[in-house]
């Protein structure tokens, strides 16, 4: 009988895409969603995590949970209620998920939890960054420990717990790559603030496979940087998307003083930089990406 897997942010980018790569695979989807909606092949449940309020429903039929619930965090500055609105969403969504599997029946064998490279700090430069690393201390760290730390809530209950540390996740469908490609585009794309701060990525595609396999491969469990094997700095990102649409390149740098007056705070996570490798990924599971190197990736997604 086909596992079901319970998606909870399936209707954002990543979830979109995981969702359509697991009912090619045979799995039965079924989503959380604050609204009742109509999605061909998919089970909706409701769920507000303000109200804690879960249908039961939910965990009852669930194999497998993966996490991706979460406001996004580079959309609006970051106000302090912002600020408090971004750890809330993860962290109280988490704990929600939490109190239903302590106190319902259910079959769970799995819960596989987004989490994100910046818990290593914003920007930390070159030097590479495994999964034992140091966590940083400025605020993108600061939602991150957050989160984790409730994920650990559940990991509490005897579930087989991962945490997918996700770098920049490559997408036209959403996220930093159309951002990047529109003003390239128009002939006016540039490097932002150095152009050497790296950027650790992965594909979407590859980042949802692996989602899979964490749910579904036993030995699984903890932390993962789930990032490409190979970091570019800004400059050669830029450069690569520009040769791939054979657009001009005059224009200099952005500077960063530009960028920090338009986005305040928040513009660490442009000017900011993470050398992020995957060890554990490479080391300890059998995964195999499909979109290794930077240039692959990126002619997919721009053809």
């Amino acid at each position: 009988m086909a596992k079901t897997i319970l998606i909870t942010g399936g209707t954002g980018t990543i979830g979109r895409r995981l969702t359509q790569l697991l009912l090619e695979q045979g799995f039965r989807v079924s989503l959380l969603s604050r609204s009742k909606k109509e999605i061909p092949n998919v089970t909706v449940y409701q769920w507000d995590v303000g109200k804690g309020h879960i249908d039961p429903q939910a965990i009852l039929t669930a194999d497998h949970i993966i996490h991706l619930a979460g406001t996004a965090i580079a959309d609006e500055r970051w106000t302090d209620a912002r600020k408090q609105e971004i750890i809330d969403s993860r962290t109280q969504s988490t704990l929600l998920l939490a109190s239903a599997l302590r106190s319902g029946k259910h079959h769970v064998q799995s819960f596989v939890s987004s989490s994100a490279t910046g818990f290593y700090g914003g920007d930390t430069g070159d030097r590479p960054l495994t999964e034992t690393s140091e966590g940083g201390s400025d605020f993108l760290a600061q939602v991150v420990r957050a989160w984790e730390r409730s994920v650990d809530e559940i990991a509490g209950l005897g579930i087989r717990t991962g945490k997918l540390r996700t770098g920049i996740v490559l997408t036209m469908e959403g996220g930093a790559l159309p951002k990047l490609v529109q003003p390239i585009r128009l002939g006016v794309g540039a490097p932002l603030g150095s152009g050497q701060q790296y950027m650790s990525w992965i594909h979407i595609d590859d980042l949802c496979r692996m989602y899979i396999q964490a749910a579904t491969d036993e030995n699984w469990q903890g932390i993962y940087n789930a990032v490409a094997d190979k970091p570019v700095t800004n400059q050669t990102f830029t450069r690569l998307i520009i040769e791939l649409l054979d657009k001009p390149h005059f224009l200099p740098r952005v500077p960063g003083f530009a960028i920090r007056l338009l986005f305040g705070e928040m513009a660490v996570v442009v000017l900011g930089g993470n050398y992020v490798v995957n060890k554990r990924i490479r080391a300890e599971t059998t995964f195999q990406y499909t979109f290794p190197e930077l240039e692959a990736a990126l002619k997919n997604l721009l053809k």
